[in-house]
């Protein structure tokens, strides 16, 4: 592998991140940049380097078959030579996962229980009658794009936002680029590649735009291929959110080989770019669809579906990464991609992921700020088909993370067995950025940054996550699910999940007993889904 990756990049898959500002890289006196890739929809299981003995099919469910396994050299080298933590856990699904990560903070503050299931505040106009999806920038002082701006950071913010009923302009990102997804976005003017919601002989239905056909399926727009991009606050626009093409070149350029993942990856290394001469680190919130199915605008007739459309195709040698450039030709749901994609699957989601983990430590060693930057990735829940959504065992929870810091001065290297939640990144970029919380102010999070960089063996005694008015936690010894089950996890087992059933307490250790009645007095603190489900009447 290249020599960029022998330097000072951390990156933290799946992971929470720390720094102490007193130990900066190499004795380094300026804030670090920071980068945070958040994955959507993939469970531990899928990264190789977790060594599970299953993993997913493209059609969701398990399997064996080594020819749907990921192939990930560059983070598998990251992970062998920084470290990857063993047990990570997010929330089962996308929208509390992403409140968790956004605000280092459990349901509780910020009342993101579940997708569909969102705390409600009163309307801005101060309606009694009209409620509106409880938004962090209310309910949170120190959202990541908030820690951003008090440490002085130029931020940018890419990918799915997942941030229903809310304004992003008022979560203090500098710039953004989004495909939209499900945000409720209106319509776009450049690319019929979605599937909405209309009526066909007066029954509701779903329909693909692309050929105008009802499908079994859900209501979405396209982020992959032909997608849907809208600018955040672009310098060569009036602000706000505009949509993208949004010149003549690119309007012109724009069509079926536009690849949404490389569109998020052009924007933020243009912004890199325009701000390598200021005199303020960056900070990216890149939330890449990479790992989430979706409508497969080019199989429409496949008698097999898939869950995740086809990336642009890729090959490792040599120590690098090159890219077939797509060239797929046809319209209204008859294509040919004349063999310059990926075949369908997760696993090649994974893959496209390495190779723009590559194109980033590539674009890390040409600003020469390489030794300076911390990179930190992350997925938001379980894979579909296999865990997302799911209070089952870790299944919904079981996250991957990698960190990566070889010009920082870390204290372990390789598989850290500890227990790491996705709300500690929002304490570690603070950190970072040397920005303090109030006293007062509850932060659910733990930096990472202590325990990566001292001689500590502990990070955390316990991780929580919830699904609805359902809680999970986990200690060193017991886990309770969302089932109220309880598991002896002082094991590893090799499919990442079978952990023993405890059905006689009488059986297990006294440690294991202790550490039960300690977990189940915590979980009290959080249990407010049916006693405190929305905001706070004087908000």
């Amino acid at each position: 592998m290249k020599h960029f990756i022998s330097k000072g990049i951390i990156i933290i898959m799946a992971l929470a991140f720390g720094y102490n500002i007193n130990l900066m890289a190499k004795g380094k006196k300026s804030k670090p940049n920071i980068v945070i890739l958040f994955a959507d929809d993939i469970s531990a299981r899928e990264f190789p380097i977790y060594g599970s003995k299953v993993w997913s099919k493209p059609t969701g469910g398990d399997t064996t078959d080594p020819k749907y396994r990921a192939h990930t050299p560059v983070m598998d080298q990251m992970a062998n030579e920084g470290v990857w933590i063993k047990t990570a856990w997010a929330a089962t699904v996308c929208s509390p996962s992403r409140a968790m990560m956004m605000t280092g903070r459990y349901a509780h503050l910020h009342k993101w229980w579940n997708n569909g299931d969102l705390g409600k505040s009163d309307a801005p106009d101060g309606s009694k009658q009209k409620k509106q999806v409880y938004p962090f920038y209310e309910s949170t002082e120190y959202t990541i794009g908030a820690v951003a701006a008090k440490g002085g950071y130029n931020s940018y913010w890419a990918g799915k936002t997942q941030m229903k009923g809310n304004n992003l302009l008022k979560y203090s990102f500098d710039e953004g680029c989004f495909t939209p997804g499900e945000q409720g976005a209106p319509e776009n003017p450049y690319t019929d590649f979605a599937v909405v919601n209309a009526k066909r002989d007066g029954k509701k239905v779903v329909v693909n735009k692309d050929n105008g056909k009802v499908v079994d399926y859900y209501a979405q727009s396209g982020w992959y291929w032909k997608p849907h991009v809208r600018l955040m606050n672009h310098p060569d626009t009036k602000g706000g959110l505009t949509w993208w093409p949004n010149t003549p070149e690119t309007k012109k350029e724009f069509g079926l080989n536009t690849y949404g993942p490389d569109v998020e990856l052009d924007f933020i290394f243009d912004f890199m770019d325009r701000k390598k001469n200021d005199k303020k680190p960056f900070l990216i919130y890149h939330t890449t669809h990479l790992g989430h199915d979706g409508w497969d605008f080019f199989n429409t007739d496949a008698k097999v579906k898939s869950k995740w459309p086809s990336t642009p195709k890729i090959e490792w040698k040599n120590g690098k990464y090159t890219r077939t450039k797509p060239n797929i030709t046809g319209d209204k749901g008859v294509y040919n991609t004349h063999g310059t994609i990926t075949d369908v699957g997760i696993h090649n989601h994974i893959n496209y992921i390495d190779y723009q983990v590559w194109q980033y430590l590539n674009k890390f060693e040409e600003l020469g700020v390489a030794d300076n930057t911390v990179f930190i990735i992350c997925a938001d829940n379980g894979t579909s088909g296999y865990g997302k959504n799911s209070p089952v065992m870790q299944k919904g929870t079981h996250v991957p993370m990698i960190i990566y810091a070889p010009g920082f001065n870390f204290t372990k290297h390789g598989e850290q067995d500890i227990l790491v939640n996705i709300a500690d990144v929002l304490p570690t970029i603070a950190e970072l950025g040397g920005v303090t919380f109030p006293k007062d102010y509850e932060v659910n999070g733990v930096s990472l940054w202590p325990y990566l960089t001292t001689k500590t063996t502990k990070h955390r005694d316990w991780i929580y996550a919830y699904r609805k008015d359902a809680q999970l936690i986990r200690g060193e010894k017991v886990m309770k699910d969302g089932k109220d089950n309880w598991y002896d996890v002082s094991g590893s087992p090799d499919d990442l999940i079978s952990f023993p059933k405890i059905t006689d307490w009488g059986k297990v250790s006294e440690v294991h007993r202790a550490e039960r009645k300690k977990l189940e007095e915590i979980l009290p603190r959080f249990d407010l889904h049916d006693k405190e489900h929305d905001a706070p009447v004087n908000k």
